[in-house]
């Protein structure tokens, strides 16, 4: 079953590397020639994800990435994993989504199986996705070509998530559909969790980042609560964590980044007022979260003053640009958040990141594009009144950082176990 993989990035990638060990014959489809020409070299573009994988997938002869839509016509399935960002006005953008399906509708041939992994609100695949194949093809969906949705559970880092051993969830538009899908995944994925329709499993994707902002969020106001109350919330949750049932640990931090927690919660929020329902349980724990950088700032603004110092004029150092550790995902990273909130009240703003050498291009912070990492060296670091840790990686050198930086503002309890001087951490 020759497959097409469409959006070769943090999802599209690992799941080509996956379907190719499990020999299955993948054509990798992306609008960008960089990105398939890295991959037909057998190089990687993401530094988490090895060019030795990349290599190997190339090296099976069953992988090939293109640029050329048409090819779809070669493949029996297509698996869409491409961006569904939020627009300027935090309502869902599906463009890339449809715009895919009316790439390959004309070449779809009867029999032909196209599963939609992109994050989105319940009846995308069965109304908007549909209506494009069909209307760009001339065939009908569950008659002609099987059609259902699958939603991506990517976790970029973690050496522990691996494709092929998490369980997958599968709903179809029509039963027909959802066998189709099912026998399509088996061949490279362990276990199978199918449910009733396509739209069960779109909401069944946004449960689960629903849960973690939710919960992100009343760690986030815990700490803001403990703080006041002169109580580390990192202490309190390494001690909560010990009880064996009925806790799940969460952990607070500058702000919501990556490309599903920060995003995923408002399709659902857009798509409920259609049925007149408010969610406001969601949208609170979205102002919480949100809110996060201004709080870091407020500690910023605290731990400076403590110094005789403002923000205003003052060196900081944004340390981690990525999301989240040991990772290059920049995508939505509160630390843009806090290089252009502290830059507007005066700072001079810098950044240094092992994973991010360069700013990448983005839609929503692109006069950042091109800026360079500072290098990490003594006299460097000496140079700033304060470092905020952003994200905690593990490459960085934190023994140095405390042993040159005299203000140092602590997001992510980067600095638990390291010797500091009394007062100069804040942890925010």
């Amino acid at each position: 079953m020759k497959t097409a993989i469409i959006g070769l990035g943090y999802v599209g990638l690992p799941l080509s590397i996956q379907f190719t060990k499990s020999g299955v014959e993948v054509l990798g489809l992306d609008i960008d020639q960089k990105k398939a020409d890295f991959l037909n070299r057998g190089e990687s573009y993401i530094k988490h994800i090895g060019t030795e994988a990349v290599s190997q997938m190339k090296e099976s002869g069953l992988f090939e990435a293109s640029t050329d839509f048409s090819r779809i016509k070669e493949c029996k399935a297509a698996i869409i994993c491409v961006p569904t960002p939020l627009n300027k006005n935090r309502e869902p953008d599906i463009s890339y989504v449809l715009r895919t399906g009316e790439a390959i509708a004309p070449h779809l041939q009867p029999g032909t199986l196209v599963t939609l992994e992109s994050t989105t609100y319940p009846g995308t695949t069965d109304t908007e996705l549909r209506e494009v194949l069909e209307n760009g093809s001339g065939l009908k969906a569950g008659t002609d070509f099987y059609l259902a949705y699958s939603p991506e559970r990517e976790d970029p880092g973690n050496p522990d998530s691996k494709v092929a051993i998490i369980p997958k969830v599968v709903g179809g538009y029509t039963p027909e559909c959802q066998e189709k899908a099912i026998e399509l995944y088996s061949k490279a994925i362990n276990t199978m969790i199918p449910v009733g329709t396509c739209r069960a499993a779109e909401a069944t994707k946004l449960t689960e980042n629903i849960f973690r902002s939710v919960n992100i969020a009343l760690v986030n106001e815990l700490k803001m609560i403990f703080d006041a109350m002169d109580i580390d919330i990192w202490e309190v949750i390494n001690a909560a964590k010990t009880k064996p049932f009925g806790f799940m640990p969460f952990y607070p931090g500058p702000g919501l980044g990556g490309h599903c927690i920060p995003i995923d919660p408002f399709y659902l929020t857009w798509k409920a007022r259609e049925y007149e329902h408010s969610t406001r349980f969601i949208e609170l724990a979205g102002e919480i979260n949100t809110s996060m950088p201004d709080y870091v700032i407020s500690k910023v603004a605290d731990a400076l003053n403590a110094q005789k110092k403002s923000i205003n004029g003052s060196k900081i150092l944004i340390l981690g640009l990525s999301y989240k550790p040991n990772v290059d995902d920049d995508r939505e990273s509160p630390s843009y958040i806090l290089l252009e909130k502290l830059q507007s009240k005066g700072a001079e703003i810098s950044y240094y990141d092992p994973h991010v050498p360069v700013v990448p291009m983005t839609r929503e912070h692109a006069k950042w594009t091109g800026t360079p990492s500072i290098e990490w060296s003594k006299k460097n670091l000496a140079s700033f009144d304060a470092v905020i840790i952003s994200t905690n990686h593990q490459e960085v050198d934190y023994d140095e950082l405390v042993a040159t930086c005299p203000v140092i503002i602590d997001t992510r309890n980067a600095l638990s176990g390291v010797s500091t001087q009394p007062g100069q951490v804040t942890k925010a």
